[in-house]
C-alpha cells in the first residue's frame, strides 16, 4: 500500500509542474519554416533595393548642387526610403523571431501567456508570436 501512495503522490506533482502545451508536429511545421525563409530573403533582398534607391546614397548628389525643388525631392525621396526600411526591419525581425521558434520547438506559442496561438491567425499571418489577445494589449 505504500508503494501506491507514494506514486499517487507523485503523479500529482508532475501534473502540476508540467503545462498542457501541445506542440505541432514537424511535418507541419517544415513547410512552414520553408514559407518563412523565403519570406525572410525577399524581405532582405527588398529592403536592399530601397536603401540602393535613397537619394541621399547617390554620390553625384555630393557634387551638384541643387535647386531648393530637387532638394525636397531628395528629402521627401529619403524619408520615404527610411520609412519603408523601418517597416521592413520591424517584419524582419519578426521572420526571424518566428523562425528561432521554430527551431526551439515554441512555435505556436504565445511569448507573453504561454497559450496556444490561435492556428487560424497562424494560417494568416505565420510569423506570429502573440496570441490576438496579446497582440491587442501591445498595440494598446
Amino acid at each position: 500500500m505504500k508503494k501506491s501512495k507514494k506514486n499517487t503522490k507523485t503523479s500529482k506533482r508532475k501534473s502540476t509542474t508540467v503545462k498542457d502545451v501541445i506542440n505541432f508536429p514537424s511535418k507541419l511545421l517544415s513547410p512552414v519554416s520553408a514559407f518563412l525563409q523565403d519570406k525572410l530573403h525577399l524581405l532582405e533582398r527588398r529592403r536592399t533595393e530601397i536603401d540602393e534607391d535613397d537619394p541621399f546614397k547617390d554620390t553625384s548628389r555630393l557634387i551638384d548642387n541643387a535647386a531648393p525643388d530637387a532638394d525636397a525631392a531628395e528629402q521627401f525621396g529619403h524619408a520615404r526610403a527610411s520609412a519603408l526600411k523601418e517597416q521592413l526591419d520591424r517584419k524582419i525581425i519578426q521572420t526571424r523571431k518566428a523562425l528561432s521558434r521554430i527551431k526551439i520547438g515554441k512555435y505556436g506559442i504565445c511569448e507573453d501567456c504561454g497559450q496556444m496561438i490561435d492556428t487560424d491567425r497562424l494560417m494568416i499571418y505565420p510569423e506570429a508570436t502573440l496570441c490576438a489577445k496579446d497582440q491587442a494589449k501591445r498595440e494598446k
